[in-house]
């Protein structure tokens, strides 16, 4: 009788086995074990995060000279006499002579 009752435990099993394997969950899980992401796709995943925190840094940094730019404008004129002006991005920070 226990060898009948472990047939059919083993026979019930193949077919739960298989639908396990088959769905996004087994999917998943055999992905984990042979070791995630294939190379080639980790590398584009990494390419992509890097060029999107540059542009992140860009678009942080033109933030804050706007940023610069309305408060001397709130605050008044600069000390030269002149209005403040918004530069250019890619445009170095001058002196107050306009030289470096």
């Amino acid at each position: 009788m226990l060898i009948w009752a472990l047939v059919v435990i083993v026979i019930l099993l193949i077919p739960i086995l298989a639908i396990v394997l088959d769905s996004q969950i087994g999917s998943a899980l055999a992905d984990r074990l042979s070791g995630g992401a294939a190379p080639g796709e980790l590398d584009e995943r990494v390419e992509a995060l890097e060029s999107e925190v540059r542009y992140l840094t860009a678009t942080v940094e033109e933030l804050r000279e706007e940023s610069r730019f309305l408060r001397a404008l709130v605050e008044g004129e600069t000390d030269d006499g002149e209005a403040p002006r918004l530069r250019s991005p890619g445009e170095e920070e001058r002196g107050p002579s306009g030289v470096d």
